[in-house]
């Protein structure tokens, strides 16, 4: 069935373009390279797997609550609203807003993917670009994992939503290749290892724990990568250059941290929008939330050198400062951890005769 007639709101067929401006850069020297960045090039071909093999897609989530999340993850719930919803009323609202949140994991995805091919032809070194090149693959591969989750699983998808578009045309139309490694690989990817990290810890259905465990296993490379080869570069700035970034930083930052409201939800749904907005904003759930999406930004846009006084008053003005001590090398190690550990699982299930979640321990 085509992906257009599983939006539950009108998008449009015929696509989003804008002009990327890229500027295509060779490099004769083939030799040289950086050791941490080619240890990733060579971790990067290692761990390269298949969607259509790695995860179970036979097994059926439950129509009504599709990643398995408890109601307490609903920031309407338990208020006056949530009491008087039926169960028919309830199981829609569940079902919008996780397919509201896979779509836009899947259009982040995709926005990855265009990015990262751009740095292969962007970035000015060699070892940059081999290690791009893998992560085209990853990213393609995500795209795949979470369209089938969301076509097959789900049945129900919704459009990228303005906050996130904005981002990706930003990214990408910038032609200085540092400006889409800000985008993607320390912004948006290292939102998405905080966003993945809660429906992997908090989901009970075990194909959406594995989908998103496979993917930030991916994704913990991506932001080392960006870590990298930015800390190299940004050294090297004006300081008018790196006021630019820093600037744009706190700008993406508050517009990540705004972007989660699921208006779009409510306005298909007819729930009224603005009582409903006020109220995730004001939830306790939901106030934790948006302060763990950014556990890898902040230590990781420190360790760039992005740390002007613009920066971290942002940073305080959204009470996620305190995250500027975390180690970004450990919590990274400790994202692509989760995967191996499934994996064992699952080879214990094989050799065991147990079926898809089955525990090691059991």
């Amino acid at each position: 069935m085509s992906t257009a007639q599983h939006y539950a709101i009108p998008v449009a067929e015929t696509g989003w373009t804008f002009d990327g401006r890229s500027e295509v850069q060779f490099t004769w020297e083939y030799d040289e390279g950086r050791a941490a960045l080619l240890g990733l090039y060579d971790k990067g071909k290692k761990q390269q797997w298949d969607a259509a093999e790695r995860l179970d897609w036979s097994h059926e989530v439950d129509w009504e609550n599709p990643m398995a999340l408890p109601d307490q993850q609903i920031p309407i719930y338990g208020t006056p609203i949530w009491e008087k919803m039926s169960g028919k009323e309830r199981a829609e609202l569940r079902r919008h807003l996780q397919a509201h949140t896979i779509s836009q994991f899947l259009h982040g995805e995709q926005g990855a993917l265009i990015a990262t091919s751009k740095i292969v032809m962007t970035v000015p070194d060699a070892d940059s670009k081999f290690y791009a090149a893998t992560q085209v693959m990853d990213e393609a591969r995500h795209v795949e994992a979470f369209s089938r989750l969301l076509h097959d699983k789900v049945g129900l998808a919704y459009p990228i939503t303005s906050g996130l578009r904005t981002l990706l045309e930003q990214g990408l139309s910038d032609s200085r290749w540092d400006m889409t490694y800000l985008t993607m690989q320390i912004l948006i990817e290292g939102l998405a290892l905080a966003a993945f990290q809660r429906n992997r810890d908090v989901s009970g259905d075990p194909l959406v724990q594995a989908v998103h465990a496979y993917v930030m296993q991916d994704e913990a490379r991506h932001v080392a990568f960006g870590r990298l080869a930015l800390r190299d570069y940004y050294p090297q700035l004006t300081e008018a250059e790196r006021a630019e970034r820093e600037e744009f930083v706190v700008e993406a930052c508050y517009h990540m941290r705004d972007r989660f409201s699921q208006r779009e939800v409510f306005e298909n749904l007819g729930m009224d929008q603005e009582t409903l907005l006020d109220m995730f904003r004001g939830s306790e759930v939901m106030q934790q939330f948006r302060a763990r999406l950014f556990t890898r930004i902040v230590p990781t846009v420190k360790d760039i050198g992005l740390w002007g006084e613009k920066v971290r008053n942002a940073y305080a003005d959204m009470g996620v400062l305190d995250y500027a001590d975390f180690d970004a090398e450990e919590l990274l190690a400790a994202d692509a951890k989760v995967a191996e550990d499934l994996d064992a699982q699952a080879f214990v299930a094989r050799e065991t005769g147990k079926g898809l979640g089955a525990s090691a321990a059991e």
